[in-house]
Order: C-alpha cells, then structure tokens, then sequence
C-alpha cells in the first residue's frame, strides 16, 4: 500500500470540490483484531464503525435543514458535498460493522441504543411553535457539528500519518480509515464556515466544544470498554485494557489522550482558530488520488 506522507512544504492544490465518491470495502476475510497482536488498539478503531453511522447520519439531517436557509452559493455547494460524503460514510461504515464485526460475534446494539437516544432524541430538532427558538435550537446543533467535526479532522488527519503500517495492520481497514480521514480532513472547514454563518459566536463555539469533549471521551471510554468486554477472544479488565491502550498509542497506533483531549482540544478555544490548521489538504487528496477503494469508484 501507497503509505501518505505529509511535508512541511506541499503544494497547494487550489479550491477543492467537495463530493461523495463512490467507494466500496470487503471486510469479509478481514480479522476482528485487524493489527495483529493490538487487539485494544483494533477494538478502540472499529468502534468508529458502530457510532458513525447514526452520527453522521444526524449531521446529515441537521445539514438537510439548515441548507434552504442558506443564501451563500458557494457555502451552499459545499454543504451538498458534505451531506453527500456523511452519507456515504454513514453507508461505508455501517455495511462493515455486519460484515467484519457482527459476523465475529459483536452485538452493537447496546451501543447503537445510547447514540440513538443522545442523538435522534436528545438532539432532535425543536417542536417549538416560535420560529427565533426553532433557529436557535438549530443553531446550537450546528455548533455542535462544527465541534464534532473538529474531532474527526483530528482524527483524519491521525489515520493518514499513524503507524499502522508498520504493525501489518490489515490493508482494507487501513484503506478504509484513511479514505474516511481523508475526507475528513477535505472538509474540515465547512461546518465550521456553516456555524459562523448562522451564528458567529466565540460563545457558542466554546459551549459546544465542552459538550463534544466530554461526549468524544465518555465514547472512546465506554465504548472500547464494552467491545473489550464482549470480544470473544478477549478476557481482560478495565485497568488492562487502559494501560494496552496507552501502550498503543505511545506506539502511534491510536491518538494519545493527553494530544486528543488536550492540546488538539485546546487549540479549538483560541479566538482566532481555524479548521484550516488541522491536517493537510495536500496530502488529503494525494490519499485520495491513490486509494485503492476511491481509484477502484473511477473503473
């Protein structure tokens, strides 16, 4: 596999048209445990592949609301780009939880149960019968989206350089994250310019991001926990599994805590922030150019 490399001095590839690409993965011979010998650093990954969906899918509705209201035509475009590559992720990411997951003897309802209730209840969009509170409502969930999307950047942006490779990390599932961080990473500024847009507030910028921190973390958490928990050919306590976690990530396997949640969380608080400082355009759409799954679409 064509490994990214990220430099310090890239070529600018110019403004990038945001769209969904037609991908697919087969994940049916692919291992549970997809870095061998990494069993928590495998788990704490495909965790993704049970929470996106309906994550991303809550974008997605959010997004399909606000767009009718947006009168920017570029901002517009870029919104469709992004609904279309959610949803296409949404998709991805659910069709290889059945077919590597599932089929190895994980039960995600329980957790599939939480993320519904947080999102498609708690989140849902208000009933409220006064159109400034039905604004307001839906400007406080698109802050919450540009939070969130903060994370996922970081993320992409840690799926292209990390060091999967060097482990023999399974080649479809390493294709698959990359491709996600990938896009990701090429659309890291629109939720953000969306939020603005309907609402620049520093205020609600920082009130979303303690909300998407404490949510980020309580989901690594408890859902690396359950998935350790109810891995067949695991048996291991909590403390274990805290203390393989924190071994794989000094090894560039998974994002260290104290980058995620500290100082890849800090830089969203200062004033003058901007998605752009997250991860490389460049290098983005060089993955996506070499993508076995994405060149594999253009065939």
């Amino acid at each position: 596999m064509l490994r990214p490399r990220r430099f310090d001095h890239e070529c600018d590839p110019g403004p990038v048209q945001i769209q969904a690409r037609k991908v697919h993965f087969d994940v049916t011979e692919v291992p549970l445990h997809w870095i061998p010998g990494h069993p928590v650093a495998s788990n704490f990954a495909s965790l993704l592949n049970v929470v996106l969906p309906p994550v991303e899918r809550w974008f997605v509705a959010v997004f399909n609301e606000a767009l009718p209201l947006v009168k920017d035509a570029k901002l517009a475009d870029d919104m469709r780009g992004f609904i279309g590559q959610e949803a296409t992720h949404a998709d991805i990411h659910d069709q290889v939880l059945r077919d590597l997951m599932v089929s190895h003897g994980i039960d995600p309802q329980p957790l599939l149960d939480q993320v519904d209730f947080v999102f498609s209840r708690t989140l849902a969009p208000s009933t409220s019968s006064d159109p400034k509170r039905r604004l307001n409502h839906l400007c406080d969930r698109l802050w919450l989206i540009a939070a969130i999307e903060h994370y996922t950047a970081v993320l992409g942006d840690f799926a292209l350089n990390c060091n999967w490779d060097d482990y023999d990390a399974d080649p479809t599932i390493v294709d698959l994250f990359r491709w996600h961080g990938s896009e990701e990473v090429e659309h890291r500024n629109v939720a953000h310019d969306v939020a603005v847009y309907f609402h620049d507030s520093y205020l609600d910028r920082i009130r979303s991001m303690v909300m998407a921190v404490a949510m980020v973390f309580v989901f690594f958490q408890r859902g690396t926990w359950y998935l350790t928990k109810t891995d067949p050919k695991l048996d291991m306590g909590w403390w274990k599994m805290q203390w393989l976690r924190a071994r794989d990530s000094s090894k560039g396997l998974l994002p260290t805590y104290r980058k995620l949640f500290g100082s890849n969380t800090l830089t969203y608080f200062r004033p003058g922030f901007s998605p752009e400082e997250m991860g490389s355009t460049a290098q983005a759409v060089a993955y996506l150019a070499s993508s076995a799954a994405a060149r594999a679409a253009h065939l």
